[in-house]
C-alpha cells in the first residue's frame, strides 16, 4: 500500500475515534444534566400530580385578593381567646361542682297555714280532711289508711299536743295543720307521696290556705319533684 494512502487512512481513523469520544462525552454530560433536573423536582414536590403544599392562584389575581396563611396557634386563639371563652365552649369550667343530690328526710312534713295571721275553725278543717278520705284515729289525729288498715301518713293540728278534739269543733281554732309521712316505712313511697300531695292540695284549696314545705317555705313544683325522685 502506498505510504500516502496509509497516512490518510490513519488520520481518518483517528478522526473517527475522536468524534466518537466527543459524542460519548456529550451523551454522558446530557444524562448528568437530566438526572440533576429530576433530582431537583423530587426535592421540592411532584408538581404534575398536585401533591404539593401550595395553592393555585389564578392568573390576574393580586396578592391582596388572598388572605395570608394563619399559623396553627393563631387559629386556636381565634376560637379560644381567653379562659372565659373556653368555659363558654365547654359549658362549665373544671372547678364547678355539681349540685348535691337531694336527700329524703326521714319524716316529710308539709303544713297548711292561713293566708293571714288568723286561725282555721276546727269544724271547717275536719270537714275538709274528711272530704279527702282521711279518718279520725285513736291518737286523735287524722290518718290515711291503706287497704290493710295501716297508716300511710297522718295530719296533726298546730295546737299542743297536736290533737283534734272529739267534740265542740266549732269552738276549736288552730293556725294550721301538719301533714307527715315516713317514706322509709312504706312499701311504695312514691305512690303514697303522690296521694300525700293530692290530699294536701285538696285540703288547702277547700280551707283557702297556704302550703309550706319541710323548710317552712312555700311549696314549689321543683321541691315536690326533687323529693319524689329521691324516694
Amino acid at each position: 500500500m502506498d505510504k500516502e494512502i496509509l497516512r490518510i487512512v490513519i488520520i481518518a481513523t483517528g478522526l473517527v475515534v475522536i468524534v466518537g469520544m466527543l459524542f460519548m462525552a456529550y451523551l454522558k454530560d446530557k444524562k448528568a444534566r437530566d438526572m440533576s433536573l429530576y433530582d431537583d423536582l423530587d426535592a421540592n414536590d411532584d408538581v404534575t400530580t398536585g401533591d404539593n403544599d401550595f395553592d393555585v392562584v389564578p392568573l390576574g389575581s393580586s396578592s391582596s385578593d388572598f388572605d395570608a396563611p394563619v399559623p396553627v396557634h393563631d387559629k386556636a386563639d381565634k376560637y379560644f381567646d381567653d379562659d372565659d371563652q373556653e368555659d363558654d365552649y365547654f359549658g362549665q369550667d373544671d372547678d364547678s361542682e355539681p349540685e348535691p343530690r337531694f336527700v329524703t328526710p326521714a319524716v316529710i312534713q308539709f303544713s297548711i297555714i292561713t293566708k293571714t295571721d288568723g286561725y282555721f275553725n276546727g269544724a271547717d278543717l275536719v270537714e275538709a280532711l274528711e272530704d279527702t278520705g282521711l279518718v279520725y284515729g285513736s291518737l286523735k289525729i287524722f290518718e290515711r289508711l291503706d287497704q290493710n288498715r295501716l297508716v300511710d301518713f297522718g295530719v296533726a293540728s298546730m295546737v299542743e299536743p297536736g290533737t283534734f278534739p272529739e267534740k265542740d269543733l266549732e269552738d276549736f281554732y288552730c293556725p294550721g295543720v301538719v301533714f307527715f309521712m315516713q317514706p322509709g316505712e312504706l312499701d311504695d313511697a312514691q305512690a303514697v307521696f303522690d296521694d300525700y300531695i293530692d290530699t294536701i292540695t285538696a285540703v288547702a284549696a277547700q280551707v283557702d290556705g297556704i302550703v309550706l314545705d319541710h323548710k317552712r317555705q312555700l311549696l314549689t313544683a321543683s321541691t315536690i319533684q326533687s323529693i319524689r325522685q329521691s324516694l
